[in-house]
């Protein structure tokens, strides 16, 4: 397989130790908050990234870059742990931070904010609480909770969890399976893809949740191919200026949605490796600030209601606030927990 053009690897990148996944991340995380202001305060219009692709906004941009990075970077912990260790580490990045928030949301918030007198005998309270902490799936509502504001959800951001974590157990079955080699995962990959493409051309329009799981797992298993391929693609401008261009050529016609594709997953990468930006080593606020991002903005337009940027502003200081105490209290101990039981251990995946 051809290089992409002169420069480094992702390998030779990647090698380096130094990266800005984590500044990435806590940025994604934030347009995750600044992308739904306008469905939590019910305005009209949309953010910047809206109006310029017409298919994606800022969260959905961001969810788009936390799947590539997740694949890329996952695969890098899968080749270097066992399975147990593997199975272990993602346990103890992912859950404590969010039982904490989930558990935060219906024995403190929800109590303080229903107004149903029958809350805590409602079986969607309970259901809330275990549905979204064991990451089986997704729900939305409590009783009684936000139910005059434009959107009722409790947090919407919580959908992505479940998705991801069935990821991570596919990518570990790939992997027992002799799969991550390159001659095994390309034409698995391609084939995937392929798959995917009939089924949207065939089921279109599809309904959300499944256009939701299949832009996810195209991101995701592209990530890992990049990984996979890390000695054999390289990090060049070039490339991501072309890509620029051909997804400015192609806005609004059926050719975006592939330029839009590719760009997102080189451009992630090639910010997460390339150029030297700030960095991000030890404290990393991004999971805290997407799992807070919503109920706060919720409780701000509770308060306080205002349009997409107030909302934006007050939901991020709260929301910052709140991602500090997760990341000092909980991940960051569930992260020390780690690297001592998990041989290989980073505290960046």
């Amino acid at each position: 397989m051809t290089t992409i053009s002169a420069g480094p690897t992702l390998g030779d990148a990647w090698a380096t130790g130094r990266n800005n996944f984590n500044l990435i991340r806590l940025v994604a995380a934030w347009l995750v908050i600044h992308g739904h202001a306008w469905a939590i305060t019910g305005s009209a219009g949309g953010d910047l990234v809206a109006t310029l692709t017409g298919i994606k906004f800022a969260g959905a941009l961001a969810v788009d870059m936390f799947f590539v990075i997740s694949g890329f970077l996952i695969a890098a912990s899968l080749e270097r742990n066992s399975a147990r260790g593997y199975l272990l580490a993602r346990a103890l990045r992912i859950l404590p931070a969010l039982v904490a928030c989930v558990g935060l949301s219906v024995l403190v918030l929800g109590p303080l904010l229903t107004t149903d007198p029958g809350y805590w005998r409602s079986p969607l309270t309970w259901d809330y609480l275990w549905v979204n902490a064991s990451l089986w799936s997704s729900r939305y509502f409590l009783p009684g909770v936000f139910e005059g504001l434009p959107n009722a959800a409790i947090n919407g951001s919580l959908w992505t969890l479940p998705v991801e974590a069935r990821l991570y157990l596919a990518l570990l079955g790939a992997s027992l399976l002799g799969m991550l080699a390159p001659r095994r995962y390309v034409p698995a990959w391609a084939l995937a893809m392929g798959a995917a493409c009939a089924f949207v051309l065939l089921r279109r329009p599809l309904p959300e949740h499944l256009a939701n799981y299949t832009w996810c797992t195209a991101f995701f298993i592209t990530g890992t191919l990049l990984w996979v391929l890390r000695d054999r693609v390289r990090l060049s401008p070039w490339p991501l200026l072309g890509l620029l261009a051909l997804a400015a050529a192609t806005r609004g016609t059926p050719a975006f949605v592939p330029a839009y594709f590719l760009l997102a997953c080189y451009g992630t990468l090639w910010l997460g490796l390339a150029p030297a930006l700030p960095r991000i080593r030890e404290t990393d606020l991004s999971y805290g600030l997407y799992l807070y991002g919503w109920p706060a903005a919720q409780l701000v337009q509770s308060v306080a209601p205002g349009g997409p940027w107030h909302n934006t502003l007050w939901a991020t200081l709260l929301a910052g606030g709140l991602a500090a105490m997760s990341w000092f209290a909980i991940e960051r101990p569930a992260l020390r927990l780690k690297r001592r039981l998990v041989a290989g251990g980073s505290a960046a995946t």
